[in-house]
């Protein structure tokens, strides 16, 4: 579910509400706060980089000495700001949110005049001050790639930090709720166009193209945002969601019945809690789903200032996410699963004796899955979603869960068949789905991690992905290959296939 990255919630809601928002230096408040609007008028510039500039960025990071391993040029001078924008809560509050606004500029033709915008939907962290606008930070490769790809070959960027991150006053993150996180993209979205064109680079004007894509949690998000524009009638030009956990409730089923993926213990916390937040029906009291040891301190842990590492030398939060002892002998064969053999390792990480779900509340998870089977996971019968989860948490992954829409413009799924962070069964069974529906339109599909086939318009970026792979297996072998394989070697390779995507519609 992603790259890894709390308060008296109800009065920071309405402190949140009473924000007055100030045009320039004036002063002046506006009307009562509505979804869109912009906060700071003008958003606040944070930087100015030079192409220059941003191929120095670029080689600060495993993640863009990959990227700088493609065929790169930047054209264009971009502008960062904060842009600071209300959205609505889960709730319905009314509440702050920040992120991003990328703008190009310069002489080169493709820098100036009516440009694209890419909404871009970033990946998990847990870092409560992440900032996606901070260039400079050193846990934010990912903003600088997406810099590289979009803004300085002449796209205008919007990418929200999402609500629980930077100057959010949300004291959670509401992590994978399709609706609301789509919410938080149109929101971004209105906003940025207010503030267009800007002071620093006049000539760059929303140009009516709108291409949506993200990364990891991003890519659910940025197809979350892709159903919600397209059922409201907004006009978006293409998608290309990357990575992402769109079939939720298979993927969510895969875990449980011992299929750990890399990252889950922080992704599922973040889900219960979440889920719990925004629904209420997740739990009676938290112990009902976490181990003892940390049911009183898990609901309010994440995001968190202290790093994960941290954390866990603290004793606040465990390596593993099921106990290694099976809550019966019927689910032994799913503590860890083996198969596929190739992360039979990963699967095993996931279980400890220092573990974060209790066998009680596991087992009752398992025993709703057996009896109300997922149609995609783990056999594929109808590719549906549950017909009728008794589980809480099901229900809500169910309901959570994309294979519920279909496209009606162009549509790029990019993934690689061997992610152990978010599998490549969701992107499958997303185009399953799809092609069970008349009149869908059809997706491209790319597996980067697939050999080159003749006429492939996708070969080169293919070849090197399995040249960066090599090199990665050389230096550390198959366990290196499986650590960088999410989180440095895919996205890269990726966002190179989604730009040229967008440039041809």
């Amino acid at each position: 579910m992603g790259v890894l990255r709390t308060t008296g919630l109800t009065a920071l809601i309405g402190l949140a509400a009473c924000h007055v928002h100030l045009s320039g230096s004036s002063g002046s408040p506006s009307s009562s706060p509505q979804r869109g609007d912009l906060i700071d008028k003008p958003p606040g510039r944070v930087a100015t980089l030079s192409p220059g500039d941003l191929l120095n960025l670029l080689g600060g990071s495993d993640l863009g000495k990959t990227f700088l391993q493609l065929a790169y040029t930047p054209k264009c001078t971009i502008t960062v700001y904060h842009l600071t924008y209300d959205t609505a809560d889960p709730k319905g509050n009314i509440v702050p949110a920040s992120g991003a606004l990328m703008v190009p500029s310069g002489s080169d033709p493709s820098c100036t005049g009516p440009r694209p915008i890419a909404l871009y939907a970033h990946g998990t962290t847990i870092d409560r001050d992440f900032d996606i606008a901070q260039l400079t930070a050193a846990d934010n490769a990912e903003g600088v790639l997406l810099a590289a790809v979009f803004a300085a070959r002449g796209y205008i960027v919007v990418a929200p930090n999402y609500l629980g991150y930077d100057t959010s006053t949300l004291g959670y993150h509401p992590y994978l709720i399709a609706d609301q996180q789509s919410t938080e993209m149109v929101d971004s979205l209105t906003a940025a166009r207010a503030a267009l064109p800007t002071a620093d680079a006049a000539n760059s004007t929303d140009g009516g193209k709108l291409f949506i894509t993200g990364y990891s949690e991003g890519g659910y998000v940025a197809m979350a945002t892709h159903r919600a524009m397209q059922g409201a009638g907004q006009s978006v030009t293409a998608s290309a969601p990357m990575s992402g956990p769109y079939a939720l409730a298979a993927f969510g089923d895969a875990i449980f019945e011992g299929e750990v993926s890399d990252g889950a213990t922080v992704n599922v916390a973040l889900l219960v809690i979440a889920y719990q937040k925004a629904y209420g029906d997740i739990y009676g009291s938290p112990g009902d789903v976490f181990e003892a040891k940390y049911a009183s301190a898990i609901p309010t842990l994440l995001p968190s200032t202290s790093s994960l590492a941290q954390l866990q030398a603290a004793g606040k939060f465990p390596a593993a996410l099921f106990n290694s002892t099976p809550p019966s002998p019927l689910y032994a064969i799913y503590t860890p699963a083996t198969s596929p053999a190739y992360l039979a390792a990963i699967f095993a990480a996931g279980f400890g004796t220092d573990d974060l779900i209790s066998n009680d509340y596991r087992a009752a998870y398992l025993k709703d899955a057996l009896l109300h089977p997922d149609g995609g996971f783990p056999t594929l019968t109808d590719d549906l979603p549950p017909a009728d989860p008794g589980n809480a948490l099901r229900a809500r992954l169910k309901a959570n869960d994309l294979r519920s829409w279909a496209p009606s413009v162009p549509v790029l799924l990019c993934a690689g068949n061997s992610d152990p962070t978010v599998f490549f069964f969701n992107t499958t069974l997303m185009q399953d789905y799809w092609t069970a529906h008349p009149g869908a339109t059809a997706p491209v599909i790319l597996d980067v991690d697939s050999a080159p086939t003749a006429g492939d318009p996708y070969a080169a970026l293919k070849t090197g992905f399995s040249a960066a792979k090599a090199a990665v297996s050389a230096s550390g072998g198959a366990a290196a290959v499986l650590a960088a394989y999410h989180g440095t070697l895919v996205p890269p390779f990726c966002l190179g296939a989604v730009k040229a995507f967008f440039d041809a519609h």
